[in-house]
């Protein structure tokens, strides 16, 4: 039965993906993203604050562009994480975290969130799949023409739950 379950649930996704779209990200923000001369990039975990890595993360872990992580849902490791970021951008209060997210199924996720000087814990402003996307102009990119997908937040989060009931080798 819970085979059955999973199965649907791709099926949900993948005709989602065929109407993909961003459907979420205000207006004010999307405008403040698009002026690409704010930000500027990033390629290691230590150049972002731990509380935007916490939002991203399993358990406040996550791999660094290029670094091992576990990509699967067959844990033969269990010291790597389960998600690595691929690049981030940062442009005063805000972030854009681009990341991969292993499991049973191989995902790219994108987090827009605001952290300001005086915040503990970010806000997250837009979550997002699609990719991979090379850098923050080819994210740029896929939002203008629409190849982002803000829909699936149901999806992602059973992804979750199920990676986290994933067995071991």
């Amino acid at each position: 039965m819970k085979h059955i379950s999973l199965y649907l649930l791709f099926a949900v996704a993948i005709q989602s993906f065929s109407q993909a779209g961003v459907t979420k990200l205000p207006a004010q923000d999307r405008k403040l993203l698009q002026e690409s001369s704010r930000f500027h990039e990033v390629h290691s975990t230590s150049d972002v604050p731990p509380a935007l890595i916490a939002v991203c993360a399993d358990n406040g872990r996550i791999g660094g562009p290029g670094q091992n992580w576990q990509a699967t849902d067959v844990i033969t490791d269990p010291t790597l994480p389960g998600k690595r970021l691929m690049w981030a951008a940062v442009g005063g209060e805000y972030y854009v975290a681009h990341y991969e997210s292993g499991g049973i199924a191989h995902t790219f996720r994108i987090l827009v969130a605001k952290l300001t000087k005086d915040d503990v814990k970010p806000k997250a402003v837009w979550r997002g799949v699609g990719g991979p996307l090379k850098d923050y102009a080819a994210f740029l990119d896929a939002l203008r023409k629409g190849e982002l997908d803000d829909r699936l937040d149901y999806a992602l989060s059973a992804l979750d739950q199920h990676r986290d009931k994933s067995w071991s080798v």
